[in-house]
């Protein structure tokens, strides 16, 4: 039998605690992080218990629509597990969620699956779950681009030929301390080519860079003091992912990116990273390929892993 306990703040410290030792966890689910968009969402993460101790944790939020989301405000949700979670443990934890939804009057659950090079052990007891006890369907299924750093694939002709081109301009990569250049690059590009803004405001991405330092990094490119581009990247032990890429007009012409995703692959498999994820690449609201971008990924050496998100009936 298991008790599944809504999380409330004065339960942070066990729920952190158990994100940092879970096989499938990453800082996105410490509560540090989750919480700064707090007021968006109607947090209902739920809290998994096996005779008095924490078994799983369900980062998630109540639409208000009768809908659970697992979760809206996250790049991928999905059941935390400590390495306790076995294939039969995970599949009656569903069963016992899906009877306490119901209760609660929830008629739908939307479940981001968490990629699997996030795991640090194999972690996809939820996905046979998933089919097993919650018939679910797939709803979506977005396609990252993801360098083996132990397999690198060379770069294509065009990625050479840019990066070459960068480095007899004199461009050098830095790492960032302040936020403010890259972000004012940043949102003027996407207002121009989306009419968009970036899912963080400058101040947001400031306060979690500031929570977590060793994890969330900027890296510019520049020729002298001129910024031509950079990267945010959300670093956990084992992946490196882009959170963030832009360049300016200039920088797009003399090969700033290809410059600066040259140095950081280098680097991080120089380090012993396992995967450099490069995000993905798929149209807002639909799940068709946006070609250019996917094109420019897989010249750095990127490769499928897909982004799944499922859908079932309570």
């Amino acid at each position: 039998m298991f008790d599944i306990v809504r999380y409330t703040h004065d339960r942070q410290d066990e729920w952190n605690r158990f994100v940092a030792q879970s096989k499938n966890g990453t800082f996105l689910f410490d509560r540090r992080y989750m919480d700064y968009h707090a007021d968006r969402f109607d947090d209902c993460s739920l809290m998994i218990y096996d005779d008095g101790r924490l078994y799983a944790l369900l980062p998630a939020c109540d639409d208000g629509e009768g809908t659970l989301w697992s979760h809206r405000g996250l790049t991928y949700g999905g059941l935390i597990m400590s390495d306790r979670c076995r294939a039969a443990g995970v599949r009656d934890v569903f069963v016992a969620l899906n009877d306490t939804l119901r209760r609660h009057r929830f008629q739908r659950v939307v479940y981001k699956h968490i990629p699997w090079p996030y795991a640090a052990r194999p972690a996809e007891e939820d996905l046979f779950a998933l089919s097993n006890v919650c018939h679910a369907a797939l709803r979506s299924r977005d396609v990252a681009s993801v360098v083996d750093l132990r397999q690198r694939l060379a770069f294509s002709t065009l990625r050479c030929r840019g990066a070459k081109k960068a480095k007899a301009r004199g461009l050098c990569v830095e790492q960032m301390a302040d936020c403010a250049a890259f972000w004012a690059l940043l949102e003027e590009n996407l207002m121009s080519r989306f009419g968009a803004h970036p899912v963080h405001s400058l101040s947001e991405i400031s306060l979690l860079r500031n929570r977590f330092p060793q994890n969330i990094l900027l890296f510019g490119v520049f020729d002298g003091e001129q910024l031509l581009g950079g990267t945010v990247l959300y670093v956990t032990p084992w992946v490196v992912k882009t959170q963030y890429i832009s360049a300016n007009a200039e920088g797009k012409r003399c090969g700033a990116l290809d410059l600066l995703f040259s140095t950081l692959l280098d680097r991080y498999e120089a380090a012993g990273w396992r995967f450099f994820d490069f995000g993905t690449s798929n149209l807002v609201d639909t799940d068709d390929l946006n070609d250019s971008l996917i094109f420019q990924k897989e010249g750095f050496g990127g490769r499928a892993v897909c982004y799944d998100t499922y859908e079932w009936r309570l």
